[in-house]
């Protein structure tokens, strides 16, 4: 008896997590939260957004935001310049089925206290 076979046609997508503060997030001391550049795999954006958010909640930051730019077919489709180190991590993250988190920006409250 044959049984289908669906091939999982995995994709690997670019977002931009704004996290807050939590205790235990890591985050240096006096940032008011932080923008984490990652490079997740996902059959769809959906699942790729679903999948991140769950393991940044599971390693005890507090994700807010999060802003899809696309596959690496898409970005080069919108002029994006992407460098070999880059497409070396979204080529990781296809290869683990992982999210790699490839930067993080802290923000800094600068309003005089």
């Amino acid at each position: 008896m044959e049984k289908p076979r669906k091939q999982s046609r995995q994709q690997v997508f670019t977002l931009v997590v704004q996290i807050g503060r939590k205790s235990g997030d890591g985050l240096p001391d006096g940032a008011t939260g932080a923008a984490l550049m990652c490079y997740a795999s996902g059959v769809d954006e959906a699942e790729a957004v679903r999948e991140t958010v769950a393991i940044l909640k599971q390693a005890d930051t507090a994700p807010l935001d999060v802003t899809g730019y696309g596959t690496l077919e898409e970005r080069e489709a919108q002029g994006h310049e992407i460098d070999d180190e880059e497409r070396a991590l979204m080529q990781r993250a296809l290869d683990e089925n992982a999210v790699i988190v490839a930067q993080m920006t802290p923000f800094f409250d600068d309003q005089p206290g």
